[in-house]
């Protein structure tokens, strides 16, 4: 009996420190990623990215993609072992459409609602919000948007700039070493010409010495008596 209530209590342990986790953070949660704005090329596709986590659980969640104030797009996870699908009777244009190669939640808290849309126009730029209600929470809700923008060309990223600013630094780098490598070399070269001429200085004054020159030993001695 000790050992089951103590199971228990480490079970009702978990539960809380779950519900207490959940607290603390938001149990329903929307993200479209964190680029505020996407763009996409007039012409081509483009997904509109989503996702929502619940720590909680799901049942029948309902997702909605707004266009400005427009619904464009509505559907449903049913459970954490489905992948989202089109609303049953609810009519959307057909440009938008679920990816198919959506994959099924890892850890059974974080869904892919992502939107697809099909040959973007000029009038499809606007801000995009996915809408997620799960009625599992007492039809908690969340959203977030995210802003698309249509244009003729996408932008290349020039980096001649940068590039030439690290040619620039790498240079003056090794312009720094190589100077500091002259230096070192110059001092050690000043160095041992320095020792060389103390060396030939001390021996030509010991070669005088012993040869009577100036300065010697032979004129110290006394002159001889006639």
């Amino acid at each position: 009996m000790a050992g089951g209530t103590s199971g228990a209590r480490g079970c009702l342990g978990d539960a809380l420190l779950g519900l207490l986790l959940c607290s603390v953070t938001l149990a329903l949660e929307v993200s479209v990623g964190k680029a505020p704005v996407i763009y996409v090329q007039n012409g081509t596709d483009v997904l509109l990215p989503c996702t929502f986590t619940s720590c909680i659980g799901i049942d029948r969640a309902n997702f909605t993609w707004i266009r400005n104030h427009t619904e464009i797009f509505k559907g449903v996870v049913k459970n954490k072992d489905s992948k989202p699908e089109p609303y049953q009777g609810y009519k959307y244009d057909f440009k938008y459409r679920l990816p198919p190669d959506v994959a099924l939640s890892k850890d059974n808290r974080e869904f892919n609602i992502s939107l697809e849309l099909l040959d973007a126009e000029f009038s499809d730029s606007g801000k995009y919000t996915c809408f997620v209600k799960n009625p599992k929470e007492k039809n908690a809700n969340h959203s977030d948007t995210i802003t698309l923008k249509v244009v003729v060309e996408l932008e290349k990223v020039d980096n001649t700039v940068t590039k030439i600013i690290v040619s620039v630094v790498g240079g003056v780098i090794g312009l720094l070493i190589l100077i500091m490598v002259i230096k070192k070399a110059t001092l050690f070269i000043l160095k041992k010409t320095r020792q060389k001429k103390e060396c030939l200085v001390s021996s030509s004054v010991n070669d005088n010495t012993e040869n009577g020159l100036a300065g010697s030993k032979a004129e110290q001695k006394s002159t001889p008596k006639a």
